[in-house]
């Protein structure tokens, strides 16, 4: 028997009503149209890029739940294509099970394109809804880069885990003087260059440094740079050829190679989105590691995802946490 809710046309249309705000935006097309329980449908998100929508599972859904809840999709939200993601409780199953399986290249319903561009906040970002189970903008994070937009105005930002370097834009946008975006990848920093061409941003090669971290943090920290705003938002889990990282078992020791590269009054953005971790733990581990680096820190406030497309479930706090920290 199937364990999604009756009517689920009609609760996806609720979903999408209770979105009003950002439907009616015209600089925004990109946010969370479905929060899986919190909206009604447990184990199930649901993500709008202009017109087109991807769909997470996470849980084992039958073939026949699948297809009930694409239709209902379909229906309720008329998107030009339907892209479906199935996610492994942890990112390192993609290694022991096909990826076709879990992220098809192609839709799922309706037509299937190599890339979209979205908007936020009057950005653009390029959108590739078949490279895999992220499709290049992590929507939770929207408050936290209007937040570094309106701080950014004649600073230098480091970008640490860029991915496609959205922070980056950001900042720029903003009036950054300098945003130097590190990633492990090669390919996700030249979707970032791509972003930033996006919104008329000029490519600085030597902005888009590919390697380790953490092996760049020392690097760094060992030529004596120093950023007015460093912004630290690594995955809950990453392994390279010389680091494991697990944010709930070491992200002092991050927060401590990040904070050596804040300049005086500068600002460290400490980011994590593992549920397990509960916000006041993560705020500890930060506090401790600025204090390994020697130096004094206040916590100067704590940002998240927006509740009106991210909401939780009562009782409940978000799996994302953002925590600033000003540096003496």
């Amino acid at each position: 028997m199937s364990a999604l809710p009756p009517g689920l046309a009609d609760v996806l249309r609720a979903a999408r009503a209770r979105r009003g705000p950002l439907l009616s935006d015209p600089r925004t097309s990109a946010f969370r149209l479905l929060n899986a329980g919190a909206d009604g449908v447990p184990d199930v998100t649901a993500d709008v890029f202009e017109d087109l929508c991807v769909v997470s599972l996470y849980r084992d859904f039958t073939p026949e739940e699948e297809s009930a809840l694409l239709d209902a999709a379909m229906e309720a939200w008329a998107p030009r294509a339907l892209y479906l993601k199935r996610r492994p409780r942890e990112a390192r199953v993609l290694a022991n099970v096909a990826k076709d399986a879990l992220a098809p290249e192609q839709a799922a319903r309706g037509e299937s394109r190599e890339s979209w561009v979205a908007k936020e906040g009057g950005l653009s970002f390029l959108i590739q809804p078949g490279q895999g189970l992220s499709v290049g903008l992590y929507l939770d994070m929207r408050d936290t880069r209007v937040w570094l937009r309106e701080q950014a105005r004649g600073l230098t930002v480091l970008n640490l885990f860029a991915y496609t370097c959205a922070f980056g834009v950001a900042a720029l946008a903003g009036g950054a003087t300098r945003a130097l975006n590190i990633d492990a990848s090669r390919r996700v920093l030249e979707w970032g260059e791509e972003n930033a061409r996006l919104n008329g941003q000029p490519v600085d090669r030597y902005d888009y440094i590919a390697g380790d971290v953490f092996e760049w943090l020392k690097r760094l920290a060992k030529k004596g740079e120093t950023f007015d705003l460093v912004v630290s938002d690594p995955p809950s889990f990453s392994t390279t050829k010389t680091t494991r990282f697990s944010a709930a078992r070491d992200y002092a020791q991050l927060a401590e190679s990040a904070a050596r590269l804040v300049a005086p009054g500068g600002r460290l953005v400490a980011c994590c989105n593992h549920a397990g971790l509960p916000a006041r733990r993560f705020e500890a581990m930060v506090a401790e590691g600025v204090a390994l680096a020697g130096r004094a820190g206040r916590g100067v406030g704590s940002l998240g995802p927006s509740a009106l497309d991210f909401p939780s479930p009562e009782g409940e706090e978000p799996a994302l946490k953002v925590h600033v920290v000003q540096l003496r």
